[in-house]
């Protein structure tokens, strides 16, 4: 460059956007829409490598301090840009744009500082592939992505890119859709196709004439297409797009597979924990009813009524605590699908009365009034009878516990009104259970939330028993509850004989 360079530029630069409108225009009507699909291509695939060497020829006059090149580089850059825009705007079928030449010089007037504020941004990482059949297009964007930051390696042909794609792991690929023998659809195929690469985004390159087989792409799996020529800003935004959503893919599978892993481990260790809760519980088991047994026999006429009452009481709580270790047993067996029912056609009355037989005394001590209601006419049901007294027995058991003295509990049994069903009921007047309490209460743990919020709604895991049965049963179990109102709770055993026990 000498002295006489502003004078020269003013000179190669004074083609005024006016002009370039009419020479376009001028261009236009010699070539026609009737220029060969091929040639369009081979046109733009040269203006691509031209305004790809112009922007690194600029980045690296930037760099070296070559600031007496720029001006001439921006000038073939914008004469490039300038010719790409007839072919897109008057020589393709359908417009790809419709940018005014004013505009697209005001644009290219600004690309130094476009690659300034770009030089300025944080460095990009990631693992590229570009694969294309162009060598001088593989060299200006492999040029280009490594000056942004990028880790890049080549592949001239479809199957060259599956077989690095297989050997090693890359964070995205760009793939030329024009490719010989394989084109890029079918190496995309491949891709998605493949359960350890298809996680792989692929960022397409194509020409404007190219677009229907980009929608085809997209369709396919791409994640997004680049047009050629490359626009460096561009091309970073969309690379970086892509890769964003690799990293919070691949965060996502990493955190997925933390979770399977911490699912594991709490699965052994509740295992191990019921495991636990059943040495324990059967060697439990053993000396209560050692300890049942001799109170049972013990000698009382020689007791006082004070004492008598209180072997009464420890005989009454060892049944108590009896029947809440054979809850835990039998909730762990239905829960491992081992305990099987043992169905033997039942009557209402004779299971209703068995239960409150067991209870009975509970209520006198409370002073509490105990009936029952049983419809005339039901006919007989199948079900097993142990467990479904023990669900009764449990029901009645947490009626007279939070009804006060004095209060009121009722058990009935009627047919439901569609007649498919047993329908079991047992009311009391007692506190009543606040609505969202209602399906917790059947729960495991849900009687751990309840307690530790301050409301005990009944002991142990009775009502978890009361509704493994009845569903074991094909039945259902729910409450109906006001606060203040007392509660009652309904038991549906099916009528039908058929098998539907799903413990």
């Amino acid at each position: 460059m000498n002295a006489t360079q502003p004078e020269a530029q003013g000179n190669r630069g004074a083609l005024s956007s006016k002009e370039t409108a009419h020479s376009a225009e001028a261009h236009a009507d010699r070539l026609g829409s009737a220029l060969p699909s091929q040639v369009r291509h081979d046109l733009r695939t040269h203006l691509n490598q031209i305004l790809g060497y112009s922007e690194l020829l600029m980045d690296d006059a930037q760099d070296g301090g070559w600031q007496e090149a720029i001006p001439d580089l921006q000038n073939i850059y914008m004469a490039g840009r300038n010719l790409l825009t007839i072919i897109n705007d008057y020589v393709d079928p359908v417009k790809a744009q419709d940018e005014p030449m004013t505009h697209l010089r005001r644009r290219d007037a600004t690309a130094g500082k476009a690659h300034r504020l770009e030089k300025n941004a944080a460095p990009a990482y990631g693992s590229l592939l570009v694969v294309d059949d162009n060598a001088p297009n593989r060299e200006m964007l492999v040029r280009s992505l490594q000056r942004q930051g990028y880790t890049v390696s080549v592949a001239a042909d479809g199957r060259q890119a599956l077989e690095m794609v297989r050997a090693q792991p890359f964070d995205l690929i760009l793939l030329d859709i024009m490719l010989p023998e394989m084109d890029g659809y079918e190496v995309l195929q491949h891709l998605k196709s493949d359960p350890a690469l298809w996680p792989i985004p692929v960022l397409m390159i194509s020409v404007l004439d190219d677009m229907e087989s980009v929608v085809h792409c997209i369709q396919a799996g791409a994640e997004d297409y680049l047009p050629k020529p490359f626009n460096s800003v561009l091309l970073k935004a969309r690379i970086d797009a892509c890769l964003e959503k690799k990293r919070l893919r691949d965060r996502e599978v990493q955190l997925f597979e933390q979770l399977q892993e911490n699912y594991r481990r709490l699965r052994e260790a509740e295992a191990l924990r019921d495991d636990l809760t059943q040495m324990l519980v059967h060697d439990l088991r053993t000396p209560l009813t050692s300890l049942l047994t001799g109170l049972q026999t013990l000698c009382v006429s020689h007791l006082d009524e004070t004492d008598q009452e209180l072997l009464r009481m420890a005989i009454q709580g060892g049944h108590t605590l009896l029947r809440m270790i054979n809850d835990v047993l039998d909730i762990h067996h239905m829960e491992a699908g081992s305990l099987a029912l043992e169905r033997e056609k039942l009557e209402a009355k004779l299971l209703i009365d068995s239960a409150v037989q067991q209870v009975a005394s509970l209520a006198a001590e409370k002073h509490q009034t105990l009936t029952k209601e049983i419809a005339p006419d039901l006919p007989a049901f199948y079900g097993d009878e142990e467990k479904l007294r023990r669900t009764l027995i449990n029901l009645l058991g947490n009626a007279i516990k939070f009804t006060p003295s004095g209060g009121r509990i009722a058990v009935s049994a009627r047919r439901e009104p569609e007649g498919s069903a047993m329908l079991f009921t047992v009311q009391d007047t007692g506190e009543g259970i606040p609505k969202e309490a209602f399906q917790r209460i059947f729960d495991k743990f849900g009687q751990v939330e309840e307690r530790k919020a301050g409301r005990k709604m009944s002991t142990g895991l009775g009502l978890t028993f009361c509704k493994m049965v009845v569903e074991a049963h094909g039945g259902r179990i729910w409450v109906e509850s006001e606060l203040g109102q007392g509660s009652t709770f309904f038991v549906a055993i099916p009528i039908s004989r058929e098998d539907t026990n799903s413990a």
